[in-house]
C-alpha cells in the first residue's frame, strides 16, 4: 500500500484535530501506522472504532468519491501542501480540497466573527475583505452565515481569492443558504475540508476546522463575536501559533462585541479601528 492510500484508508478512520494520531503519523508514517492500526496494535478497547473503520476502508474507493466531487486529497508529502499547516500540533492526515490549490499557500487573512452580526459587522468584515485583497492578500473564514460569508462575499466583490474552511464535507452545503457561494469560491479560491464527502457538520468538526483556519493564515481578525464564541477559538489557534490576532472594537453595550472586547482587555488581540492599522500592524511584528 502506497503512503497516499494509506493516508486515504486513515483520514477515513480517524477524526481531525486528533494530536496522538497526528503525532504517531508524524513520526512513524502513514503507512506504519495503517498497518498497526489494522492488526489492532494499539489498544483495542480505546481505538476499537479507528481498528473498525480502517478495516472497513478501500483507499481506491475513497479516492473515486473525493474525484467524483471534483476534489483533489492532497497530503502533507506533495508540493502543494501548505506547510504552514505543519506548525500545528494535530497536523492533518490530509485534506481535501476543490478549486484552485494554490490558493492555500498565499498570504491568507483569516477573518472570523458570529454568525447574527450586525450591520456594522458585516460592513466592516466586507470593507476589511475588499482592502486586504486589494493589497492582495487571501482571505480565509468558515463559509458560515454571517461575519464569515460577509468576509467571503467582500473578497470575491473586490475580484480577490478567498479560501472556505468546511466543517463538512466537500460536496454537502452547510449551511444549504450559502451553496451559491460556495461555487463562486471554488471559481475564485477553494474550498478545503477535513473530512470525507457526504460527511456532516457536528459541533466538533466546527471546533477542529477553526485550527486549519488560523494556521492558514498570517494573521487573524475577528470582527463581531460573543464573549463565548468560536471564534475566539480561532484567535486562540492563532496565538498558539504565535501569529497577530486582530479584534475591530464595537459599542460597549452591543453583545456582539463582547467578545472583541474580552481579547483585546485580555491582551489577546491588537485592536484596530482600519485597514491601513490591520497592514502596519502586521508589517512590523
Amino acid at each position: 500500500m502506497s503512503d497516499i492510500q494509506a493516508r486515504l484508508a486513515l483520514f477515513s478512520a480517524i477524526e481531525g484535530g486528533h494530536i496522538f494520531w497526528s503525532q504517531e503519523i508524524s513520526t512513524n508514517g502513514a503507512e506504519y501506522v495503517y498497518k498497526k492500526l489494522k492488526a489492532a496494535g494499539y489498544d483495542s478497547i480505546k481505538y476499537a472504532k479507528a481498528i473498525e473503520r480502517v478495516r472497513a476502508a478501500d483507499a481506491k474507493q475513497i479516492a473515486c468519491s473525493i474525484a467524483n466531487t471534483g476534489a483533489e486529497f492532497i497530503t502533507p508529502e506533495m508540493e502543494q501542501w501548505p506547510t504552514q499547516l505543519n506548525e500545528l500540533s494535530a497536523i492533518p492526515i490530509g485534506l481535501v480540497v476543490k478549486g484552485e490549490i494554490s490558493t492555500l499557500t498565499e498570504k491568507g487573512l483569516a477573518i472570523v466573527g458570529t454568525r447574527n452580526p450586525t450591520p456594522y459587522g458585516v460592513r466592516n468584515a466586507g470593507d476589511f475583505a475588499a482592502g486586504f485583497v486589494d493589497r492582495e492578500w487571501v482571505i480565509v473564514s468558515g463559509g458560515a452565515y454571517g461575519i464569515d460569508s460577509a468576509a467571503h462575499k467582500g473578497a470575491l466583490i473586490a475580484e480577490g481569492l478567498t479560501v472556505a474552511v468546511l466543517a463538512a464535507g466537500i460536496d454537502v452545503a452547510y449551511p444549504a443558504g450559502n451553496a451559491r457561494l460556495f461555487a463562486e469560491i471554488c471559481e475564485n479560491g477553494a474550498l478545503v475540508s477535513e473530512v470525507l464527502p457526504g460527511a456532516h457538520a457536528i459541533p466538533s468538526r466546527f471546533l477542529t476546522r477553526n485550527r486549519i483556519i488560523a494556521a492558514l493564515s498570517q494573521a487573524t481578525l475577528v470582527v463581531e463575536a460573543a464573549f463565548r464564541s468560536g471564534s475566539l477559538r480561532t484567535a486562540r489557534d492563532a496565538a498558539e501559533l504565535m501569529r497577530p490576532v486582530m479584534a475591530i472594537p464595537g459599542p460597549i453595550s452591543a453583545p456582539t462585541s463582547e467578545g472583541c472586547h474580552r481579547l483585546i482587555g485580555e491582551r489577546s488581540a491588537e485592536l484596530v479601528t482600519s485597514v491601513a492599522d490591520a497592514i502596519e500592524l502586521i508589517s512590523t511584528l
